[in-house]
């Protein structure tokens, strides 16, 4: 069989070999527990702590767990995995990069954010479409405490926050993506570019990306020839309900037609509303839950045929934001495509 990838336009990957998502494991905490999609989670926990000394080591076993069930579903050992591509929103990925130590399995640490999760799975399928690998297990992840200590202020600080600002999801997903067998399939890729809009503030992270979602959608659609009725959902990662209302409005200006909906959000779809989230829900963690959990559910019930999801990601850091630099985004769109039996 071949293994060709063809370059669609100028950033998009199509896959002749339609890489599958052979299984995937869902790993939330208390805070998701109460949420909207808390039967779409393998395991929950019930405190921040998971019975660590630390919220970032608690954040690591997040990973672990995830990974351990999307292994254990289809009964591989990680042994038998060739490539480990996963990222967090932590320092250098030091959770990450300490369950990858336990994990034992060759490593590709990738950061892009809250996009991690999309650009994980596209370099993923990247490898295992032109046979650089027959599994690779990818991933992305976030705690709560963790990440609102490294970026804003810790918890127990109590500071309060502007209704722009966005709740981070104590979570891990994670996919095992195959050369075969039965499951959604990954059918191409669009690999976003860093826009930058000039915006500044770290409790505004909607707005910042929604451009770039824009971008990327754009791209997308012009390089695989596509109008958005292609698609049954267009997801985007975490840009919640005022980057998804911005993204929206860029997008009927530029002329691209999508319903109301059609076009959903992470962010949006994980929490109740009675949950004090503000703007919704953000993290590495978030796309990765929702669309490992929620949304591949609702392929494998035939509730959705088509789906390109638009993972987003704020690149900022505790140093670029402490001298006063404007916040560079970016965002990677993956399409999965499932048809109920298929080979």
């Amino acid at each position: 069989m071949g293994r060709i990838v063809m370059l669609k336009g100028k950033q998009s990957w199509e896959f002749s070999n339609k890489p599958v998502i052979l299984s995937t494991g869902t790993v939330g905490g208390p805070f998701e527990a109460n949420g909207l999609l808390a039967n779409d989670f393998d395991l929950l926990h019930t405190d921040l702590w998971l019975e660590q000394d630390s919220y970032e080591k608690a954040h690591k076993l997040l990973l672990e767990e995830a990974s351990q069930q999307a292994l254990q579903k289809v009964n591989l050992k990680k042994d038998e995995i060739q490539f480990f591509l996963a990222g967090d929103l932590i320092n250098q990925m030091t959770p990450t990069n300490f369950a990858a130590e336990k994990l034992a399995i060759p490593y590709f640490g990738v950061f892009g954010a809250c996009s991690t999760s999309m650009e994980g799975l596209a370099l993923s399928s990247f490898l295992v479409n032109y046979g650089g690998a027959h599994y690779c297990l990818t991933g992305a992840s976030s705690h709560n405490a963790a990440v609102e200590k490294q970026f804003r202020y810790p918890t127990e600080y109590g500071g309060q926050k502007p209704p722009t600002a966005q709740w981070t999801v104590t979570g891990a997903g994670v996919a095992v993506v195959a050369n075969k067998g039965v499951g959604p399939k990954v059918t191409s890729a669009t690999i976003g570019k860093v826009i930058n809009m000039g915006l500044t503030d770290p409790f505004n992270m909607g707005g910042a990306m929604a451009p770039a979602a824009v971008d990327t959608i754009k791209a997308h659609l012009h390089d695989l020839n596509r109008e958005p009725s292609y698609y049954d959902l267009i997801v985007t990662g975490d840009l919640g309900e005022i980057g998804r209302t911005v993204s929206l409005d860029l997008l009927k200006q530029q002329g691209v037609k999508i319903e109301d909906n059609q076009y959903q959000d992470c962010g949006l779809m994980i929490y109740r509303d009675d949950q004090p989230v503000l703007s919704g829900a953000s993290g590495a963690g978030c796309s990765a839950t929702v669309v490992y959990g929620h949304l591949l559910n609702r392929m494998k019930k035939g509730e959705i045929k088509r789906m390109l999801v638009v993972a987003t990601g704020a690149l900022l850091s505790p140093l670029s934001f402490q001298q006063s630099e404007t916040i560079p985004c970016i965002a990677h769109a993956v399409s999965i495509e499932y048809e109920e039996g298929q080979q």
